[in-house]
């Protein structure tokens, strides 16, 4: 499968493709890299999302899941850069306004992370909730923060200071 890799303020990352969509994004790098136009230009878009200059991504994606989660994520990638969306609120974007567990179930095994920003779905409250790539919250507070959005640490009880 053609991937390429490319240094983040969040790590190594390298981006996976088939026929000529973009099908996963994961953490570290590859050894044999086979390149591609569409791989090109998602190291570009990234390389310009990692430096505050990319408003939006533009790359064909194809990720594989069930039918509900690939709602999910077409709802999340309506997000736009520097706003966020609980988990109940993307559950209504997606039309199952009850079924937020799911749509949390759904943002945890989003396999393009970053590209389809599962990191700008946060827990009620405005609560960080998870983020199941590599880092954890502290990739999700960086990933924000380079779209302008500083989540507040929580406090020793895991909850929001005051």
């Amino acid at each position: 499968m053609p991937q390429i890799s490319l240094n983040s303020p969040v790590g190594a990352i390298t981006v996976f493709a088939f026929e000529d969509q973009i099908v996963a994004l994961d953490w570290g790098f590859v050894d044999e890299i086979e390149s591609t136009p569409v791989l090109e230009e998602a190291k570009k878009q990234l390389t310009a999302y990692f430096e505050g200059k990319l408003t939006s991504f533009d790359l064909p994606l194809a990720p594989d899941g069930t039918d509900f989660q690939k709602t999910v994520w077409q709802a999340m990638c309506k997000i736009p850069m520097g706003k966020t969306a609980t988990y109940k609120e993307l559950a209504t974007m997606a039309g199952s306004p009850k079924a937020f567990q799911s749509v949390g179930t759904a943002c945890g095994l989003n396999p393009i992370p970053i590209i389809i920003p599962c990191h700008r779905v946060l827990a009620s409250g405005d609560k960080p909730g998870g983020y199941s790539g590599q880092g954890g919250l502290e990739t999700k507070r960086t990933l924000l923060k380079i779209e302008g959005v500083d989540l507040p640490l929580p406090n020793d009880q895991g909850d929001l200071p005051l």
